[in-house]
């Protein structure tokens, strides 16, 4: 019997490149570990550094890390505290200690440390409350200092949303400047010299806003009530600054002319010629840098966040 024919296997030839290291190959991954380590080594000690660290100087921190314009954004640091003349009042404004950690459990360490939400609401409430101790100063001064008695009648001070505002109003028997023109009565100079440095008691910065009524120079002329008014403010500014109120204080002068009147239903009542100086909230006082100023409608008070 004839045997089958066998198929042959076909011969596969395998060629492996033979790959010789050195022994400085062998110690690469030393490097990245020694890398990775030092940057856990870092991460670590910033937790501790920000664990250790206080609250005005966390707020200071943040201000790097939110965007323009937030509540503590000033270069990465809140302005009370590079700016005031006095820099112990920033730290009472921001002694958040008691109030901004959640208890603590069967008196332990507090549960977790404060958040952006808490600090905010603080630092909102402690800049109300230092408002709200200007204006008892300027009403007790205004009381009992005789300097202020000429005016007396005439002085308003309340709290909007942005500020506290101080009013000088004009009354026909007693008007705080020359009928049509920006020169102060001496007493109205005096009273401008006498709050200079009760406004300066806060490190808030203000502005300096004129009115007028809605009485027109004639036709043709070459000054109107837009003029008046600013040179108004200017002139308080001055009187302000000759009290010795800092220069770098004043965020804004402006003249509003007859645009904002306090009795539009009498537009040439005296009442309507006014100065009105407003110590600004810290957002506001931002808001007048980047973006000019703007005034809330006359007499407009919030209490939503007193």
């Amino acid at each position: 019997m004839k045997r089958p024919a066998t198929r042959r296997k076909p011969v596969v030839i395998v060629r492996q490149k033979i790959i010789r290291r050195t022994l400085r190959d062998h110690g690469a991954w030393k490097v990245a570990f020694a890398d990775f380590t030092t940057a856990m080594m870092a991460f670590f000690l910033l937790l501790w550094l920000l664990e250790n660290a206080s609250v005005p100087e966390k707020m200071a921190i943040s201000g790097y890390f939110v965007p323009p314009g937030g509540a503590f954004s000033n270069g990465g640091a809140d302005a009370g505290l590079n700016e005031s003349p006095n820099p112990v009042a920033p730290a009472q404004w921001l002694a958040t200690a008691e109030v901004a950690r959640p208890p603590a459990r069967d008196g332990g360490a507090p549960e977790s440390q404060p958040t952006d939400e808490l600090l905010r609401e603080q630092y909102r409430r402690q800049e109300i409350e230092t408002l709200d101790k200007l204006k008892q100063k300027l009403l007790l001064a205004i009381e009992t200092d005789t300097v202020f008695s000429a005016l007396k009648g005439q002085i308003s001070i309340d709290i909007n949303l942005l500020g506290l505002r101080v009013e000088i109003a004009d009354k026909a028997q007693r008007p705080m400047f020359d009928l049509g023109r920006a020169q102060l009565k001496p007493y109205t100079e005096d009273v401008l010299r006498a709050l200079a440095p009760l406004l300066d008691g806060v490190p808030n910065r203000i502005s300096i806003t004129g009115h007028t009524d809605a009485f027109a120079y004639g036709d043709g002329a070459m000054y109107s009530n837009w003029e008046l008014s600013a040179d108004r403010a200017n002139a308080a500014r001055r009187a302000l600054l000759a009290g010795g109120y800092p220069e770098d204080k004043i965020a804004a002068v402006q003249g509003m002319g007859d645009t904002a009147l306090f009795k539009p239903q009498a537009p040439l009542d005296a009442a309507n010629r006014r100065i009105a100086i407003i110590v600004l909230r810290r957002f506001a006082e931002k808001s007048f840098i980047d973006n000019g100023p703007a005034q809330p409608a006359a007499g407009a008070v919030s209490d939503a966040w007193r």
